[in-house]
């Protein structure tokens, strides 16, 4: 069964491009660039093809065309005309408006075209930073409010996610060569969401750090075995959604029982859901970061 989104309100149009609704009307009365359906109650109502075409719109109202311009070139020719400016354009808003459009029309070519142009002028990890994180904040609260499908999100972030191994993998040849430290980037069980921890996982590999990575869904009991092999391992955890509020206490005070033998423990925390965490109650071993750069910081 197809469950992608097949129509869309102009609130999801103004979510997606950053054109005003009030302005879209406009648009359509005055030029005519979309032709959107109504409902009995004279809602408007937008195709897939509508919002691909708002986006192509979008992008090159952006890239300096006025729209009375755009309103004049034959449509089959928009697309070419984006993609030129994309190809040419390094900007961050344009970037990010290729990126979504690419994710809109499950269009892989154009998130590597995309990708590519960036990689000219910008590191992978400026690319991450600047790019591909407001990319996927905006994300997050269009899956949220309904504007977007989950297809749609999971499309864009395994393109990412590809592009986070494939960078790390390029490093991991390499001999580590700072041996203070030896990380271990996992999420608890039943905790999914991990380009976050993926990108960490990068920059510690990146720092001549050694590595291991476990990834998803780790239950506690399995992080003992890596204890057995290493001293002055240091655990970082990137918690989303898991453990929930009324868990995460608990959990930090059975990770400190399961450590207890050993003789440096390390674990570093961060994500939404530290917020719920009793500092005072703190074990001295656990350290809360409140963003990424403060772990790079400490790397």
């Amino acid at each position: 069964m197809n469950n992608h989104k097949k129509s869309f309100s102009i609130r999801d149009l103004e979510n997606l491009s950053g054109i005003k609704a009030h302005t879209i009307r406009i648009w359509e009365k005055r030029y005519n660039l979309l032709s959107p359906e109504r409902t009995r109650t004279n809602i408007r109502s937008y195709s897939v093809t509508s919002l691909q075409k708002l986006l192509n719109v979008t992008l090159l109202y952006n890239g300096g065309y006025k729209i009375s311009k755009i309103a004049k070139i034959p449509e089959k020719n928009i697309p070419l005309l984006v993609r030129e400016i994309i190809a040419d354009s390094k900007s961050k808003n344009h970037s990010i408006s290729a990126f979504k459009l690419a994710m809109i029309n499950f269009d892989q070519s154009l998130f590597t075209k995309t990708y590519n142009g960036l990689l000219t002028d910008r590191s992978f990890g400026e690319i991450f930073r600047d790019i591909f994180i407001p990319l996927l904040k905006e994300l997050g609260m269009l899956w949220q409010t309904d504007t977007i499908s989950a297809a749609h999100e999971h499309f864009i972030s395994c393109l990412i996610k590809q592009k986070i191994v494939i960078n790390t993998e390029k490093l991991q040849h390499i001999e580590p060569v700072n041996k203070d430290k030896i990380f271990v980037p996992f999420l608890p069980e039943n905790e999914i969401h991990d380009i976050g921890l993926l990108y960490l996982n990068y920059e510690i590999v990146l720092r001549g750090y050694k590595s291991i990575y476990l990834g998803q869904t780790v239950p506690m009991e399995n992080l003992v075995d890596t204890m057995k092999y290493f001293d002055n391992l240091h655990f970082v955890s990137y918690l989303t959604v898991v453990p929930t509020k009324d868990k995460i206490n608990g959990y930090i005070k059975d990770f400190a029982t399961m450590t207890k033998g050993y003789t440096n423990p390390n674990l570093w925390l961060l994500g939404r859901q530290t917020q719920h965490i009793v500092e005072k109650t703190l074990p001295d071993f656990v350290k809360i970061f409140t963003s990424m750069d403060q772990v790079i910081e400490r790397l």
